[in-house]
């Protein structure tokens, strides 16, 4: 059964206490949090003092994605703030393999993300450092977007990688993702999905988490 991760970037954040809460009692598994810096996206979201104020109420894993550049620089702020998974772009730089470990050494499950555009092999030689291999489903930097087919091929091929490095990494879902597609996208092997508008603009989000829920058994 996949795991719910609903993306708080969707949220009301003018009543993002009752947001949260609501995903407290909901099915969700994880909060998904979209830290964007407005350089490495097109876009700006939020950043540690908001996760931090967010904590407090949260009851649920903070799976926390760095669309930013030059994340290294504040793993540990993020760890303060509350994250327990930490993924980071492997565009963002050369030292993937120093940023993954580092990000263990303190405490978090390491996650790394491929654009629509990178291929998995890439990731290849690193698998066995990565707890978490998010593939984007749609280009980062906006919510709303129609999931990209191309990424039933790479979920698939993921997965063979995983499988044949015997590694434990498993495999996340970001972008576009729908109650009509959320069974295919499990099927061709995914763990966790990241639904953020199909969640939060449904009349009754929590029956929505439900039904993802159900579609990923």
């Amino acid at each position: 059964m996949a795991l719910i991760a609903p993306s708080m970037l969707s949220a009301d954040f003018l009543n993002l206490q009752r947001d949260i809460e609501m995903i407290n009692n909901s099915e969700a598994d994880w909060f998904h949090l979209d830290v964007m810096d407005g350089r490495f996206v097109p876009n700006i979201s939020y950043g540690m003092p908001i996760i931090k104020q967010m904590k407090k109420v949260a009851q649920k894993t903070f799976d926390v994605h760095l669309m930013i550049v030059e994340p290294e620089k504040y793993f540990e702020e993020f760890k303060k703030a509350g994250a327990d998974y930490l993924t980071i772009h492997y565009e963002t730089g050369f030292h993937i393999h120093r940023s993954l470990t580092t990000i263990r050494a303190l405490g978090m499950k390491a996650g790394l993300s491929i654009n629509p555009h990178t291929p998995v092999a890439m990731v290849k030689d690193i698998i066995h450092e990565i707890d978490l291999l998010l593939i984007m489903s749609i280009n980062p930097g906006f919510g709303g977007q129609k999931f990209l087919p191309l990424t039933y091929r790479k979920i698939r091929e993921a997965k063979q990688l995983i499988t044949e490095a015997g590694a434990s990494t498993l495999i996340e879902i970001d972008g576009g993702v729908t109650l009509e597609n959320a069974a295919d996208i499990v099927a061709a092997g995914t763990d966790v999905l990241v639904a953020g508008n199909t969640v939060f603009s449904s009349s009754d989000p929590a029956e929505t988490i439900k039904k993802l829920k159900q579609a990923g058994k």
